[in-house]
């Protein structure tokens, strides 16, 4: 695979990990030291993997609710040949989320260091 191929690879597996409710895929593709961020409610709010991955693991999945897989790819920026941003939109249920994810290519692969997101509507 190419380091392009690898990237959009992983960015398939946060799709999937959050569709199927995948912690294991989750853990797989967010660095152990990743934080998430989010500012929706007028102050920003911080969270790690490890409390995002139990929040993930406890919900119903959407594909387990019948759910279509509803995902796109909104812009790949690379930094360098081994970082980048890439913006994501993704529904799970009734929300529809736009995220901003910071991928770093290391040891482990292409893994999330950094997540910022926006819930950009419900539907």
């Amino acid at each position: 695979m190419t380091l392009q191929a690898d990237l959009l690879a992983a960015i398939e597996t946060y799709f999937d990990a959050i569709h199927d409710c995948d912690t294991d895929k989750l853990n797989a593709v967010f660095h152990p030291q990743s934080s998430l961020f989010d500012g929706d409610n007028g102050a920003v709010f911080v969270e790690s993997i490890e409390s995002f991955s139990r929040d993930v693991g406890g919900r119903v999945s959407p594909a387990s609710a019948g759910q279509a897989r509803e995902v796109e790819v909104l812009m790949i920026d690379h930094l360098s040949p081994i970082s980048a941003t890439v913006k994501i939109r993704i529904r799970a249920h009734q929300n529809v989320f736009v995220d901003h994810l910071g991928f770093v290519l290391g040891a482990d692969g292409w893994q999330i260091v950094s997540k910022i997101w926006h819930l950009e509507r419900t539907v």
